[in-house]
């Protein structure tokens, strides 16, 4: 299928963005070398999920301001209705919280960990172009100027647990280098982007961590989010690839930027973020007339599950609003050949109180 206007000029627009990022890595300069990568990595995932989106005929405006939507709806969007992986997604996620970091106040990334990072992202920019747009990187950039590392990296793990017993060595007395242990700490938290959404950072979330690092907490009950993250590598040189997946972690509690508890517990984040479906976008997500979609969430007892569901109250005014998570569940059953006669005899509005649906 040839690509549609749009679509041409943002995936090339993608590709140009990219290889200024590739440029920056690669450069002998070292003054604002990282901010710079960070910047063209985040522009270029940004301008090729538009780009996928514009073929897809998906609207990429908002309408009520008239404006291009931004990058958290474009991946929202990619990774919901257009075949982003988990991984693709993790990854892109990472490089735009980083890139938030750096631009607006400061973040140190190691040179191990930003290589990991500039070629997961590459690899999953271009796994993600080809299966939609069926574009190759390696037609619009010559292997030669791809990022190459006289350091390849190691284990994820060797490399986060190594970052973490720096940041306490910066923190010890007398060492005068708190702003690059809190700076360190910033890019910590960045990652944690990679296995979840809605991930904000904040100085509270800061100054709650420099206070466990202080104390001696174990790396794994500081971050227990990185500590679910592995990475997959193949090739060398110019072919070297990575892949960031999710392998099972400690069970975590969830508190507050300033909770005063231990730090074995992971942020809570902005619930309107996760939960951002009211039941009409729901049913109109999985294509189902209202009523229908409230009959399949009695029958999986979608409203029931914390991860799925959340009731937002604003005064006596209750709302329930739904994550990703509760649309993953819902399309699984119906894919999977759910009988929606029998589930709408069996829990229709009529059959019970009728819920609130919006």
């Amino acid at each position: 299928m040839p690509l549609v206007r749009d679509a041409k000029t943002l995936s090339l627009k993608a590709i140009s963005s990219l290889r200024i990022g590739m440029t920056s890595f690669n450069s002998y300069d070292d003054d604002g070398r990282v901010t710079s990568v960070l910047l063209h990595l985040q522009h270029a995932g940004e301008m090729l999920m538009k780009g996928i989106l514009c073929q897809m005929k998906a609207k990429v405006f908002d309408k009520d301001t008239g404006k291009s939507i931004g990058f958290e709806k474009c991946l929202r969007l990619c990774q919901s209705n257009h075949g982003m992986s988990d991984s693709e997604a993790g990854v892109f996620r990472a490089i735009d919280k980083l890139r938030d970091a750096a631009q607006h106040w400061f973040v140190y990334v190691s040179e191990d960990l930003l290589y990991m990072h500039t070629r997961a992202m590459v690899t999953a920019f271009d796994a993600y172009m080809k299966r939609t747009l069926n574009m190759d990187l390696h037609s619009h950039v010559p292997p030669r100027v791809l990022p190459v590392s006289t350091k390849p990296p190691g284990d994820f793990d060797f490399l986060v647990d190594r970052e973490y017993k720096l940041i306490a060595e910066l923190l010890q007395p007398g060492k005068r280098r708190r702003d690059e242990a809190r700076a360190r700490i910033r890019s910590l938290l960045a990652m944690e982007a990679i296995v979840h959404d809605g991930v904000e950072i904040s100085e509270k979330d800061i100054n709650r961590i420099e206070k466990a690092v202080r104390d001696g907490k174990a790396f794994e009950d500081v971050f227990p989010r990185l500590n679910t993250i592995s990475t997959a590598t193949a090739g060398e040189g110019p072919t070297f690839t990575v892949h960031f997946s999710k392998k099972q972690g400690a069970p975590v509690k969830f508190v507050g930027g300033d909770d005063p508890e231990g730090a074995a517990a992971v942020r809570e984040v902005d619930l309107s973020k996760k939960f951002h479906m009211r039941p009409s976008d729901l049913a109109k997500a999985l294509k189902l007339k209202e009523p229908r979609s409230l009959a399949l969430r009695r029958h999986l007892e979608i409203d029931d599950d914390k991860t799925c569901c959340h009731v937002f109250e604003f005064g006596k005014t209750k709302i329930p609003c739904f994550s990703d998570n509760a649309k993953n569940k819902m399309k699984g059953a119906i894919d999977g050949g759910i009988d929606m006669d029998d589930v709408w005899k069996k829990h229709r509005p009529a059959n019970k109180k009728k819920a609130a649906s919006g």
